[in-house]
C-alpha cells in the first residue's frame, strides 16, 4: 500500500470484500439521537432514551441464540454467522444502542446548560461577574455602521455572581461579546474574570448563555505551555504573512493553522462558491499533509510499523495544539487517527469501523457536534473516500485511465458527491465547479501547508528565513486563489435546490438510489444520457438567456443588506456604481448578475459602512475609472478604507460642490446637495450625503443616500421644484422614519426603490413612510423582500420594475 493510499485510507487494490459495516449502526444512532436532544431539549431526549432502552431489551432478547451460517454471496453487511434476517436485527439493536448512547450523554450536557441558576440570570439579563476558562481564539467580527468590531469567543463558565445571587458554580459554556481589545490576545486555556450582562443564546446547541462585556478581562494566569507555544507560532505565521499580497497573505494562515483572521471576504466567498471552503479551516486534508510528510520520512529510515505510527502520532498531535483543539481540528485529528489505527494494525479495512467508533466516541463526549456542519462533511468526506472512492478508482483503471489520474479523480469526486446533501442543505445550490475545482487545486494544497508549517516553526527561532520560507508559500496559494476566482466566475457554475433539511435529504435520497441503481450496466448508461442532455440542454439557457439584467434597464438596486449599492447603466458591460453596500461579496455578486466590467465612475453618498465598507467588491475584477465622495469628512474610518481601495487600485478620488454634472453614454448625472454643509443634526454624516439627480433616456432618476429630514428641507430650500421631480426615487437612509413629508411632496415619484435588509433591527422601513408614499400613487419596491430590483422603460414610454428574487442558496442579507 503507498503512502497516498494510506493517507486517503483507500486501499492500493481492489477489494472484493463486503464492507464492514458492523459499528455503522451505533455511530448513526449516536449521531441523531444527539442532534434530536439539541433541538427538543433534556425531557423528550430522556424519554426516547428510556423508550429506545426498552426496546434494545426485548429486541436482543428475541435475537439472542439465533446465529445460522451464511454464505459467502450474503449482502455487504458483514456481521458473520448471521442469517440476513438476524444480520439485520444485530443492525437495529446497534442503531438503539447508539440512540442510547447519544441521547444519554446529550441529556447531562442539556441538564448543565439549563441549570437553574444559569436560567434565572439568562431569564432577568442579569448583571454578572463571572470566572472563564477560554476555550477557543477570539474572532473579530464586523461591528454595525460606525462601531468598532466586536470579539466573539467560546468559554467555559467556572462560576457567576449575580446582583442578587452568591457564587454559583457551574461548567456551562457561555459565548463572549466583547468590544474591548483587551480580548483579543488571550489564548486557549486563558482563565479571566470579567463582568458583564447576560443574555439568551440562539439555541440548538451547548451554549448556556451570550455574555456581553465591555471592559478589558482580568486574567488569572497564564495558558499551559503548549498553548503558549502555539500562539507564539500562529503570531509569527502572521508575521512572516504580514509583507505579502493581502489575497495570499490572508489565505496562508487559513490553510496551515485555520487562522482566517486576515482571509479577505472576498476570497472567502468565492471558495464558498466553489467548494473549497474546507481549505481556509484545518480540515483532514491539512492533516494528511503533514502525517504524510513524516510517514514519508519515517519510511525513508525504514522505521517499522508501529515506530511509524508512533512518530506520525507525535505530529499529529503537535499539529493538533498548533492549530487549536477546537471541534474542526479534533475532527480532522480524529479523521487522520484512523489511518494511524490502520498503519499500526496492518489492516487498512478497520478504517470504517474505527470511524464510526470516532463518530460515536466524538458525539457521546461533545453531543455538540451533533450540530455542527463541518461535523457532517468531515465525516462523509472521510466515508465517501473509504467506500466510494477505491471502487471509482479501480472502475477508472479498467477502463484504461493511468493510475494516478484515477485516484486524482475519483477521491474529489468520492468526497464530492458524498458531502453534496449537505452543502445542498446548507446552501441551496449543487455545485457543477466544486470535483474540478478541487482537482486543480490538489498540486497546490500539499506545498502551501508545507511551507505554511515550516514558516511557522521558524518564526521565533529566525524571523527572517520564515518570512523568506512564507513568501514561497505564497506562490501555490495565489494558484488557489486564482481556481476559486475564476470557478466562482463560470457561469451557470452552480444550479438551484431546495434548502434546508428537506433539500439535504431529498438530494441524499437520489444520491442513495443511484448509487444502488447505476450498478447495473443499463441504468447506468440511462444515467449518463439524462445526466449530459440536462447539462448540455440547460447550459446555453442558463447562459445566454439569464433573464437578468431586463433590457432596457435604467437603474438596479442591488440587495446588499443593510445599505446601498444603485447601478446606471452607461454601455455594454459599463455602469456608474452609487454607493458599495455593508461587504464586499454581495456588491461583487450583484455587478457580475448586471455583467458590468467596468465602473465609469463610483459615487460615495457618504461615509458609513453600510455604504462604503464593501468598496473592495465594486474593485474585483473590474476597472474602476474614478471614486467621487463627499466634502463631509465622517466617519474617519470610511474615507480611510476607500482612500485605501483607491490607492491599493490606482484611482483618483475627489469630491465635488452642487452643481457639478456628470455625463457618460445615455446617463446625466448631477450633484444637487447637500446645498450647505449642515452641523448639529441627529446624523451629521448622514445629512451630509450627497443626493443625485440622474437623466436616463428621458427618466429622471432621485439618488438621496441617507439624507434624512433637515437636509431633504435644505434641498427644498435651495434647489428648484423642477429638478427634485423625479420618476423614480430611492428612499432616503432605508426608508426611515426621518423623512420630510414635503419632499415626497416635491418629488412625486411613480416608482419608489427601498433597499434595506432583512429583520435589520433598525425597524427600517418605516410602515408609516411606506403607507405615504403607498397613497400618493407610488409603486414601492424593497430589496428585503423582492433581491434585486431593476426599472425599466417599456417600448410605449411607461416604467415597469423587474424583480430578481433571492436565488436558493444566497443570504438573505441583513
Amino acid at each position: 500500500m503507498t503512502a497516498d493510499h494510506q493517507r486517503h485510507g483507500v486501499p492500493s487494490g481492489p477489494d472484493r470484500r463486503p464492507v464492514d459495516l458492523r459499528l455503522a449502526g451505533l455511530a448513526i444512532g449516536a449521531w441523531l439521537s444527539a442532534l434530536a436532544g439539541l433541538l427538543l431539549g433534556m425531557g423528550p431526549t430522556l424519554l426516547v432514551v428510556a423508550l429506545t432502552g426498552a426496546a434494545a431489551l426485548a429486541l436482543t432478547a428475541r435475537m439472542a441464540g439465533r446465529r445460522v451460517p451464511v454464505s459467502r454471496r450474503s449482502p455487504v453487511l458483514a456481521v458473520r454467522g448471521l442469517a440476513p434476517v438476524d444480520r439485520c436485527g444485530w443492525v437495529v439493536v446497534g442503531v438503539l444502542l447508539g440512540v442510547i448512547c447519544g441521547g444519554a450523554a446529550t441529556a447531562a450536557r442539556l441538564e448543565v446548560r439549563d441549570a437553574a441558576p444559569i436560567s434565572h440570570l439568562v431569564e432577568a439579563r442579569a448583571r454578572v461577574s463571572v470566572e472563564l476558562v477560554v476555550r477557543d481564539d477570539p474572532r473579530a467580527i464586523r461591528g454595525a455602521a460606525g462601531r468598532a468590531a466586536t470579539y466573539l469567543l467560546s468559554a467555559r463558565l467556572v462560576w457567576v455572581t449575580g446582583e442578587e445571587r452568591g457564587r454559583v458554580r457551574v461548567p456551562a459554556r457561555i459565548l463572549v461579546l466583547a468590544t474591548d481589545p483587551g480580548w483579543r490576545r488571550l489564548l486557549p486555556g486563558h482563565r479571566v474574570t470579567a463582568i458583564g450582562r447576560l443574555a439568551a443564546p440562539r439555541g440548538g446547541d451547548l451554549t448556556a448563555a451570550v455574555l456581553s462585556v465591555g471592559a478589558p478581562p482580568v486574567l488569572l494566569g497564564v495558558p499551559s505551555w503548549p498553548q503558549r507555544m502555539a500562539g507564539s507560532l500562529r503570531t509569527g505565521l502572521q508575521r512572516a504573512c504580514a509583507p505579502l499580497p493581502a489575497e495570499p497573505g490572508g489565505l496562508l494562515p487559513g490553510l496551515v493553522v485555520g487562522d482566517t483572521s486576515r482571509l479577505e471576504p472576498a476570497v472567502e466567498e468565492d471558495f464558498l462558491t466553489t467548494g473549497m471552503t474546507h481549505l481556509t479551516a484545518v480540515s483532514g486534508s491539512n492533516v494528511a499533509v503533514v502525517v504524510g510528510l513524516v510517514l514519508l520520512l519515517a519510511r525513508w529510515a525504514r522505521a517499522g510499523p508501529w515506530l511509524t505510527a508512533a512518530l506520525c502520532g507525535v505530529a499529529l498531535v503537535g499539529f493538533v495544539i498548533l492549530a487549536r483543539p477546537s471541534p474542526s481540528v479534533v475532527r480532522a485529528g480524529t479523521m487522520g487517527a484512523i489511518g494511524l489505527v490502520a498503519l499500526a494494525t496492518g489492516r487498512p479495512r478497520a478504517a470504517v469501523p474505527a470511524l464510526a467508533g470516532a463518530v460515536t466516541l466524538l458525539v457521546v463526549v461533545d453531543p455538540e457536534l451533533a450540530a455542527d456542519a463541518g461535523f457532517a462533511l468531515s465525516v462523509l468526506a472521510t466515508g465517501g473516500l473509504l467506500l466510494l472512492a477505491p471502487r471509482w478508482r479501480d472502475a477508472l483503471r479498467r477502463r484504461g485511465v493511468p493510475a494516478g489520474a484515477a485516484e486524482a479523480l475519483a477521491i474529489p469526486a468520492a468526497a464530492q458527491l458524498a458531502c453534496a446533501p449537505v452543502v445542498a442543505g446548507l446552501s441551496g445550490t449543487i455545485s457543477l465547479v466544486a470535483v474540478p475545482a478541487n482537482l486543480l487545486a490538489v498540486p497546490a494544497v500539499a506545498p502551501a501547508t508545507v511551507l505554511g508549517v515550516t514558516a511557522a516553526v521558524l518564526s521565533p527561532l529566525w524571523p527572517a528565513a520564515a518570512a523568506g520560507v512564507a513568501w514561497l508559500g505564497s506562490w501555490p496559494a495565489w494558484w488557489l486563489v486564482l481556481v476559486a476566482r475564476y470557478g466562482a466566475r463560470l457561469p451557470a457554475g452552480t444550479l438551484p435546490w431546495l434548502d434546508g433539511v428537506a433539500g439535504g435529504v431529498l438530494l441524499g435520497a437520489l444520491t442513495f438510489a443511484l448509487l444502488v441503481a447505476t450498478r447495473r450496466p443499463l441504468v447506468r448508461r440511462v444515467v449518463a444520457v439524462v445526466t449530459a442532455a440536462v447539462v448540455i440542454g440547460a447550459m446555453p439557457v442558463r447562459l445566454i438567456a439569464s433573464g437578468w439584467p431586463p433590457p432596457g434597464w435604467l437603474i438596479a438596486a442591488c440587495a446588499v443588506g443593510q445599505g446601498d449599492s444603485l447601478v446606471l447603466p452607461v454601455g455594454a458591460g459599463r455602469a456608474v456604481v452609487v454607493d458599495a453596500g455593508p461587504e464586499p461579496g454581495a456588491v461583487d455578486r450583484c455587478l457580475r448578475r448586471l455583467d458590468v466590467r467596468t465602473v465609469s465612475l463610483l459615487v460615495l453618498s457618504h461615509l458609513h459602512a453600510d455604504h462604503v465598507a464593501g468598496v473592495d467588491g465594486v474593485f474585483r475584477g473590474r476597472r474602476v475609472e474614478a471614486v467621487l465622495v463627499p466634502q463631509w469628512p465622517e466617519p474617519v474610518d470610511g474615507r480611510a478604507a476607500v482612500e485605501s481601495a483607491g490607492r491599493a487600485n490606482g484611482v483618483p478620488i475627489g469630491t465635488a460642490g452642487v452643481g457639478w454634472v456628470y455625463t457618460a453614454g445615455p446617463l446625466v448625472l448631477t450633484l444637487l446637495g447637500p446645498p450647505f454643509p449642515l452641523r448639529g443634526t441627529r446624523s451629521d454624516p448622514n445629512n451630509n450625503s450627497l443626493v443625485l439627480r440622474a437623466e436616463v433616456r428621458g427618466i429622471g432618476i432621485l439618488l438621496t443616500g441617507d439624507a434624512e429630514t433637515e437636509e431633504q428641507q435644505a434641498l427644498l430650500d435651495h434647489v428648484p421644484e423642477a429638478l427634485l421631480r423625479a420618476d423614480v426615487l430611492k428612499l432616503a437612509h432605508h426608508g426611515s422614519a426621518y423623512q420630510e413629508p414635503a419632499f415626497f411632496g416635491a418629488v412625486r415619484p411613480a416608482v419608489v426603490l427601498v433597499p434595506v435588509g432583512v429583520d435589520n433591527g433598525y425597524g427600517h422601513p418605516s410602515p408609516g413612510v411606506l403607507a405615504r408614499l403607498t397613497r400618493s400613487g407610488a409603486r414601492v419596491l424593497r430589496t428585503d423582500r423582492d433581491g434585486d430590483l431593476a426599472v425599466v422603460r417599456l417600448d410605449d414610454g411607461e416604467l415597469s420594475v423587474a424583480v430578481r428574487a433571492h436565488a436558493p442558496g444566497e443570504p438573505a442579507l441583513r
